[in-house]
């Protein structure tokens, strides 16, 4: 998994208050009253509430040094309530306080006002404090070209990511051995206590579906509802689903360039997808010799379609950048284009920070680096697009100075009905991840969008999705199907290329992923 800047460090998040809650599986959960919510709405989200907890560094010590997590809420409205619904957005190192005004805003509002929607900055991210910053302006333009076709490019990146690790380790010994998605969860267990619920209901997308489903293993009498979107392969965590992810980006690269084929009108690029191809090669060629306006560089290019993978609203931004490069060798929409979707600010570098942490301990990753070579050489031959990109983005945990621990099974028979949606093209977390949680989480109903290629794909326009979702929301109803899938639902229409009217329009899918961030 990857993720880049969490884009959600937004100024709503003026966190005031704080409660210190008990240990996980303390006798009383703390009461409601004891968290001080004050207002922190935004213009788009102006019931914003927002406040904050201490809990145990050590979970294993209650007593000994606590830290804060930033909360945020949108209260329900109706006269009865359903309880908190907790968000998460993925990474690991994305922060929800902004998405719980989303989501609040983005399901019906019946459903909506049956819930106090919680978003919280999970340990070390956003407004929780201490927040990780392992090494500030680490992905600063312009980076070393991902593709090591020297040893002096190798060892050049090798080198960064050796000095990341080393920085990890010396910025935050004091606190990276606790940032782990299973410390994560019980400082969730310990929001649950804080806010005097007997039960959480819980929805999380991307790296947020893992998270969920360790919360439900390890507190599954607390779970009442579970709705995972965009699915981890659990059983993959975290080096071979990076690799699986590496195949998945090429294919959805190449989708790009044949919708780009298709649009020939527009972008005059060519009506053969292959040939498209080849010309955005060609540029990213270029680039490694001479970057746009010094900035973007074969390494920023890269970062700047992987968002691309993400979500196909991105695609005409992004074909008119290529096209003005190719036909004009103009560099400031593609430079714009940078900006926007992939320059790296201070939420980003605490972002990546976290996602480091968290990943490069929960789990085991090859320590020889002959065996990184060697597999991303052979993704490489066949999946070009982001097979070394990915494979430096994750390489610190090659050397990271903390050890790991084991990955939690996630199969679970103990939960109430659960709700999972996946695409059949997500390329972050492939389908198979979707169909593996399917069958380790007794009681899921998987939906599926067939041919659909977004990250993040309930709440983001699509109606047959959101139906099932509001249903399970309203009464715990879930579809219950003969095949895999459950149910399935068509794809949302592709985007057009630009228009005046379009370029000005936010749609509900790109407001989703703007939240979401990239490289999840």
């Amino acid at each position: 998994m990857r993720t880049r800047a969490a884009l959600l460090c937004a100024a709503a998040a003026m966190v005031a208050g704080s409660v210190t809650a008990p240990p996980a599986g303390a006798a009383a959960p703390a009461p409601a009253a004891a968290l001080t919510w004050k207002k922190c709405g935004t213009r788009d989200y102006p019931t914003l509430q927002c406040a904050s907890v201490k809990v145990p560094l050590d979970h294993a010590h209650p007593s000994g040094r606590q830290i804060t997590l930033a909360l945020s809420r949108v209260p329900h409205t109706a006269k009865t309530s359903q309880g908190p619904l907790l968000v998460n957005p993925g990474g690991p190192g994305g922060s929800g306080l902004t998405l719980a005004g989303y989501v609040a805003s983005a399901l019906p509002r019946s459903v909506a006002a049956q819930y106090d929607v919680i978003g919280f900055d999970p340990r070390g991210v956003g407004r929780s404090t201490p927040a990780l910053d392992c090494s500030p302006r680490h992905f600063t333009s312009v980076r070393p070209d991902t593709v090591p076709a020297t040893s002096a490019l190798e060892q050049t990146n090798l080198k960064r990511a050796q000095s990341f690790a080393a920085a990890c380790g010396r910025t935050h010994a004091d606190v990276l051995p606790y940032i782990t998605t299973v410390n994560a969860v019980r400082d969730m267990d310990a929001i649950r206590q804080a806010l005097g619920a007997q039960k959480i209901n819980y929805f999380g997308y991307s790296y947020g579906t893992y998270l969920g489903a360790v919360y439900a293993k390890l507190f599954p009498e607390r779970v009442r509802r579970l709705v995972l979107d965009s699915i981890v392969n659990p059983t993959g965590v975290w080096y071979a689903d990076n690799l699986g992810q590496d195949y998945a980006f090429d294919d959805r690269h190449r989708a790009l360039m044949a919708w780009i084929a298709r649009y020939d009108s527009a972008y005059h690029l060519g009506t053969d997808p292959a040939r498209v191809e080849a010309e955005w090669y060609a540029m990213r060629a270029a680039l490694a010799k001479k970057p746009a306006d010094g900035r973007v560089g074969a390494a920023e290019l890269e970062d700047t379609f992987i968002p691309g993978g993400y979500y196909d609203g991105y695609w005409p931004y992004l074909a008119e950048a290529f096209a003005a490069y190719v036909h004009d060798k103009e560099t400031e929409p593609l430079v714009k284009a940078y900006e926007k979707f992939a320059a790296v600010d201070a939420s980003g570098d605490n972002g990546y920070s976290v996602y480091t942490a968290v990943q490069c301990r929960d789990a085991a990753w090859p320590r020889s680096w002959n065996r990184w070579r060697a597999d991303t050489w052979a993704v490489y031959e066949k999946a070009p697009f982001m097979a070394w990109n990915n494979a430096w983005y994750n390489a610190p945990c090659a050397f990271w100075p903390i050890d790991t621990v084991k990955p939690v099974n996630i199969a679970n028979g103990k939960l109430p009905p659960t709700l999972l949606f996946q695409a059949t093209g997500d390329a972050a977390t492939p389908y198979p991840g979707g169909v593996t949680a399917h069958r380790l989480l007794a009681r899921s109903s998987l939906v599926v969008e067939e041919g659909g290629g977004n990250h993040g794909i309930s709440l983001s326009g699509n109606a047959c999705l959101d139906r099932y979702l509001a249903a399970y929301l309203t009464d715990g109803t879930v579809p219950h199907g003969t095949s895999v899938a459950d149910a399935v639902c068509r794809k949302s229409p592709d985007p057009k290329p630009l228009t005046a009217k379009a370029a000005s329009t936010s749609s509900r899918g790109s407001a989703l992923h703007r939240l979401l961030g990239f490289r999840r």
